[in-house]
C-alpha cells in the first residue's frame, strides 16, 4: 500500500526521473560504438586520398546501411541531418520550394495543429512565401481521423504532415491510413517519427511515408544527429550550399562519431523493443492507475490506445499549475509540455480542449530504459503528497 497524502514523503539522494521523452542518456554501448572516431580515427569522410579519410568514410557508409536496414529502406534514402527539427525543415521547405520551382505555383499544405513547432514553424514559412496552409484540429482524444484529411484536400494540395507519435500526449496517428488517402490523391506524406523511432516499430516504405525526420538523442543516441529518410527520386531542394555531402542535399563535414552513435543506438532500440514496450506500458499502467487512486480528480491528455508505451500525460484539477510545478520541481523530472515550449501554455494541450489553467497544471510523466517500480512508486507517492497539500491549502 502507498502511504496517504498526510504521511511523510520518504526522501530520495535524487530526483525521480520521468522526463525520457525531452532526451534519454546515452547508451554505454553507443559512447563506446562512437569513442575510436574522436581520436584514433579522426579523418574527414571527404578526404578520399589517404587512409584516414577513407576510414571515415566507410563508417559513414556503414552506419548509414546499418540505419537503412532497420527502417527497411535502401540506404541511398538515408540523408544525415543535425536531428529532427533540421530533418522536418529541409522535408517540408525543401520539398514545397522544389515544386514550386517545377510547377510555377505556390500550392497547399495540411497538417494538424498539435504537431511539434519543428513542423508548425517551417509550415508557417512557406505560408509567408505563398503557400496555403490548412491545420486541421485533433479530436479530443489528440487523434486526427482519416476523413478530416479526405475533406481538406484540394486540387494543388502537394504535401501532408502527421506526425507518427506526438511529443506530449505520446498519442499514435493513423498513418498508414492517412497515407493511403495521400497516394490516392498523389500527394506526398511527411511524418516527424523522433518519437516513435526506435519505441515502436516504424518502417516508411510499408506505411506509405515518403518523408520521416529522425532524431539519435530520443533513443539513447548522441545529441546532434538525426536523419531525414526520403523516397528516393522525391524533389527537394536543400536549406544550405557550400559542399556535395549528401547528395548536396546537407552539405558539410559529416560528424563521423555521432553518425556512428546514431546507428548504434537505432540497432539497441530494436535489439529490446519489444521487451521495453511491455515492461514500460505496464509501469506506467501502474502509474496512471495509482494516480487516479491516491491523488483523485485527475484527467487523462490523449487517448490511452493507441499512445506510446512510455507515455502518460494528466491534468490535476484542483491546483495551481505554475505553484505545482514548483514544488515538484526539485524532486520530480518531468515536463507540463514539451522540452521546446519555453515554459508556454501547451499548445498540444489546447488543441484538444485544455484551458490555459488546466494545460499549466498538466504533467508529462515519459519513462524510460532506467525506470523501475520503486521510480513509480516514488513519483506516486510525491505527486499524491504534494496535490494534496495543495488542494488542503487552497
Amino acid at each position: 500500500m502507498l502511504p496517504s497524502p498526510s504521511q511523510p514523503l520518504t526522501r530520495r539522494s535524487s530526483p525521480v526521473a520521468l522526463d525520457f521523452q525531452a532526451t534519454t542518456p546515452c547508451a554505454p554501448e553507443v559512447l563506446e560504438a562512437m569513442e575510436p572516431w574522436w581520436q584514433q580515427h579522426w579523418g574527414n569522410p571527404s578526404s578520399r586520398q589517404h587512409r584516414l579519410g577513407l576510414t571515415a568514410a566507410a563508417a559513414v557508409s556503414d552506419a548509414r546501411e546499418r540505419l537503412a536496414a532497420c527502417l527497411k529502406v535502401d540506404p541511398i534514402q538515408v540523408v544525415f541531418t543535425s536531428g529532427a527539427t533540421e530533418a522536418n525543415n529541409l522535408a517540408l521547405l525543401g520539398h514545397a520550394r522544389a515544386m514550386a520551382e517545377q510547377t510555377g505555383h505556390r500550392g497547399h499544405l495540411i497538417s494538424v495543429s498539435s504537431e511539434h513547432h519543428a513542423v508548425l514553424d517551417p509550415l508557417q514559412q512557406l505560408r509567408r512565401e505563398g503557400f496555403r496552409l490548412t491545420l486541421l484540429e485533433p479530436g479530443r482524444d489528440g487523434l486526427l481521423k482519416p476523413a478530416q484529411l479526405e475533406e481538406a484536400l484540394q486540387p494543388d494540395t502537394l504535401l501532408v504532415s502527421v506526425m507518427a507519435a506526438n511529443n506530449e500526449i505520446g498519442v499514435l496517428q493513423p498513418l498508414k491510413e492517412l497515407a493511403a488517402i495521400c497516394q490516392a490523391h498523389g500527394v506526398r506524406l511527411h511524418s516527424d517519427a523522433a518519437q516513435a523511432f526506435g519505441h515502436l516499430p516504424f518502417h516508411p516504405t510499408s506505411l506509405g511515408v515518403e518523408l520521416a525526420s529522425l532524431s539519435g538523442h530520443k533513443l539513447y543516441g548522441p545529441k546532434g544527429i538525426g536523419a531525414l529518410v526520403m523516397r528516393e527520386g522525391l524533389p527537394l531542394q536543400p536549406l544550405v550550399f557550400g559542399g556535395g555531402q549528401e547528395q548536396s542535399l546537407r552539405p558539410g563535414t559529416l560528424p563521423v562519431p555521432l553518425i556512428v552513435g546514431l546507428a548504434r543506438a537505432a540497432e539497441l532500440a530494436l535489439s529490446d523493443q519489444e521487451d521495453r514496450r511491455i515492461r514500460l506500458e505496464s509501469l506506467r499502467n501502474r502509474l496512471w492507475q495509482e494516480l487516479q487512486d491516491q491523488v483523485g480528480d485527475v484527467q487523462l491528455n490523449g487517448a490511452l490506445e493507441p499512445r506510446l508505451p512510455h507515455n502518460l500525460n494528466i491534468t490535476v484539477e484542483g491546483v495551481n499549475g505554475n505553484r505545482l510545478q514548483q514544488a515538484l520541481r526539485s524532486r520530480l523530472l518531468c515536463s507540463s509540455g514539451s522540452a521546446c515550449s519555453a515554459g508556454t501554455p501547451s499548445h498540444v494541450l489546447q488543441a484538444i480542449g485544455r484551458s490555459q489553467e488546466q494545460a499549466n497544471a498538466s504533467l508529462r510523466l515519459s519513462l524510460g530504459r532506467p525506470t523501475q517500480r520503486d521510480d513509480i512508486d516514488a513519483a506516486i507517492e510525491l505527486i499524491s503528497e504534494v496535490v494534496g497539500q495543495m488542494r488542503q491549502n487552497a
